[in-house]
């Protein structure tokens, strides 16, 4: 099952930019990091929403590209471990 083609194209944009976000909340001490994911999902949302408009669809869209990036963090993680 590909996963990316499920998220438009022009939300791919929030992919990256999701995970320039989780490292700068990552720096920041006051930030718990059991908060992170909940604020990505409140940013990818919102991303989605500004790029396609107010709709069902782009809150899904937002929901699906904070979860890629999600994926895409875990991977590079588990990279970095070997």
């Amino acid at each position: 099952m590909n996963l990316m083609s499920y998220i438009v194209e022009r939300a791919l944009i929030l992919i990256p930019a999701l995970n320039v976000l989780g490292l700068i909340f990552k720096s920041i001490e006051r930030i718990p990091d059991k908060f992170i994911p909940l604020l990505l999902l409140i940013f990818g949302i919102s991303g989605s929403i500004a790029l396609t408009g107010l709709s069902a669809d782009s809150v899904i869209q937002g929901v699906l590209v904070t979860g890629m990036q999600g994926i895409m963090n875990l991977i590079s993680h588990a990279r970095s471990m070997e």
